[in-house]
């Protein structure tokens, strides 16, 4: 019997775990990737919740997963001409064309562009950062302001991008919460005096050890959350911000001054996602991500007959529940093609 192919779009957690599950399984898998190497965000993250866990670590055991015979890795490609089959698909990846059996899209997500919430100040004052750009400081072994001082004062906007009708996203990003707690205990670790508050809308901690996460933040690190809205951001003379928030437990106007202003940029569906949409003429769900054919049986089969779907192209998820969904799809995957 002829070995089946499987195309698998996009190489971050979701892409390298399907691909291990489906070589091992017995089949060949063509792993396309746009960027140089693999990895997606997992590439940018310095330690993961809730345990602290390095990235790199997750990072270095899923290239291990696909130095497998069966896996062909293409970098700096994409599908640019898809033609369906009976029961396979033509796709031509930088003017070449293969065949593939079945398709598996994991072509993740993007980070909300933080300029698009102007009254904040991201990309006009230099103090202003997202939770991205704090995660390369952490790399860096340095959290610094832009004039290289030590803050002594770092605040957390949640929900920048998020559960914001204004912004179009009513969803939930699901991981800000928890990434803003991790990251202001990080602060704390390199700088114990230095305050951290996390301006919240609600606290929402919903995966294994998140709460004592939280629990931990306040009661062992002294992060202080407040419950407040903010509506503004300027500068003053010394490059530090002025920040104009609503407390909307005591329903009162409050204002702070703080040196570093982090804004947890929620996830919004790939522009790669909606290029591959377009291709395959795959539909997309109310929260723009890809639509499971159901949200129960199905999750992971798309509304086109041999193609799949895994990972944050889907719905906002975690590497934890990533790398499970990917999996998942690789039984789906396999079942289809057996039957």
């Amino acid at each position: 019997m002829t070995m089946k192919t499987i195309a698998i779009i996009g190489a971050g957690p979701a892409g390298m775990e399907a691909s291990g599950s489906l070589a091992r399984l017995g089949y060949h898998v063509v792993l396309i990737e746009k960027e140089a190497t693999v990895g997606g965000h997992l590439k940018n993250l310095f330690q993961l919740f809730p345990d602290r866990r390095p990235g790199k670590e997750i990072l270095t055991h899923l290239v291990q997963t696909i130095k497998h015979p069966g896996i062909q890795i293409k970098v700096n490609s994409e599908v640019s001409e898809v033609q369906k089959l009976d029961n396979s698909f033509a796709l031509k990846i930088n003017e070449e064309t293969m065949n593939a059996d079945a398709v598996l899209v994991t072509t993740g997500f993007d980070l909300y562009d933080a300029t698009e919430k102007e009254e904040y100040g991201y990309g006009i004052y230099p103090n202003v950062i997202t939770s991205a750009d704090l995660e390369q400081m952490f790399h860096n072994g340095k959290v610094v302001t832009e004039e290289g001082k030590t803050p002594k004062r770092v605040a957390f906007i949640h929900c920048v991008g998020s559960r914001d009708e204004k912004a179009g996203n009513n969803y939930c990003s699901k991981v800000c919460c928890v990434t803003a707690v991790k990251q202001a205990i990080e602060i704390k670790e390199l700088l114990p005096e230095t305050e951290v508050f996390c301006y919240y809308m609600d606290i929402r901690m919903f995966g294994p050890y998140y709460e004592e996460l939280y629990r931990e933040a306040q009661e062992k690190w002294g992060v202080m959350f407040i419950r407040g809205k903010l509506s503004e951001a300027s500068q003053n003379m010394d490059g530090s911000i002025l920040m104009k928030a609503e407390d909307t437990l005591a329903g009162k106007p409050l204002r702070m001054n703080t040196d570093l202003m982090v804004l947890m940029a929620g996830m919004v569906p790939s522009a790669s996602s909606k290029k591959v949409a377009q291709q395959f003429k795959m539909e997309e769900g109310q929260n723009r991500f890809f639509k499971s054919a159901d949200n129960h049986y199905r999750y992971n089969e798309s509304q086109q007959m041999g193609v799949f779907i895994a990972g944050a192209c889907v719905a906002p998820m975690n590497i934890t529940d990533t790398i499970a969904n990917a999996r998942a799809a690789a039984v789906k995957i396999d079942e289809y093609l057996k039957n």
